[in-house]
């Protein structure tokens, strides 16, 4: 049996299929905006916060990271209305792709935030700097530099996880398929097109996002990963306890080496 493709009609939907992946990449640029925001701001406190804050982010992260996304699209847009939230379709998939993003970030960042060896927080300390400031300038640009790869794969996943926000009527890229082959009933072409869309997107998308991290973190993964071998054991971490004294009460000295 053979198939005859046929994407002469495709051109008529041309102005669709743009504005479907500028829906596409608007999404994921807002979502990736404040998730990361919101991993930085749950990182740092499962990473050195009071305990009763970090029993709520990781029930936070658990209950994300081990239920369906689309589920918890449905829930944002069909469940909060019924609380007396009302949101457009739009607003709901930015919230949920930033609740589901914000989750997987946090744990991407506290693993960024442990890697930081005790010697940098002790330099840290000598220049004179405190808690909150260490956090912000040695800690922080640091953890985010390890752990970019990791951020932007999980990026890219959430962008492709966004096609599911088209069962919302959110008029992206899948939204444009499924238009499409409703009307013109080619459905393998329409949806070969959309596939190759997604995974050109993903390619420019990662080359500008890599450019992008090594030009915003050059130097600072290498000085955060340290050039001794001490730094790779775990002596050299600095225990949790200390460190939230260290990030969260402005302290100032640090125990002597045991």
């Amino acid at each position: 049996m053979t198939y005859a493709f046929d994407f002469s009609g495709f051109g008529l939907y041309a102005d669709m299929l743009v504005r479907g992946a500028a829906v596409t990449l608007g999404l994921t640029a807002v979502s990736t905006l404040l998730g990361g925001l919101v991993g930085i701001a749950g990182a740092s406190v499962a990473a050195a916060g009071p305990k009763w804050a970090r029993w709520l982010v990781a029930g936070y992260v658990e209950l994300i990271r081990n239920t369906p996304f689309l589920l918890q699209l449905f829930f944002v847009f069909f469940g909060l209305p019924s609380l007396g939230i009302h949101i457009d379709e739009v607003q709901a998939a930015i919230l949920a792709m930033t609740v589901n993003l914000g989750a997987y970030a946090i744990e991407i960042v506290r693993a960024g935030i442990d890697s930081i060896p005790r010697g940098q927080l002790q330099a840290a300390q000598a220049l004179g700097l405190h808690g909150r400031q260490i956090f912000r300038h040695v800690v922080l640009p640091q953890a985010l530099a390890n752990v970019f790869p990791a951020l932007l794969g999980q990026v890219l996943i959430v962008m492709l996880g966004s096609a599911v926000v088209s069962q919302i009527s959110v008029p992206d890229l899948t939204y444009a398929a499924n238009f499409i082959q409703s009307r013109n009933f080619r459905s393998f072409e329409s949806y070969l097109i959309i596939t190759a869309t997604y995974l050109l997107m993903s390619i420019v998308l990662r080359q500008l996002l890599n450019r992008f991290g090594r030009g915003l973190f050059a130097g600072r993964a290498a000085r955060g990963q340290g050039s001794g071998n001490n730094n790779d054991s775990g002596s050299d971490r600095l225990p949790r306890n200390w460190r939230s004294r260290l990030l969260w009460r402005g302290a100032r000295t640090l125990p002597t080496e045991r």
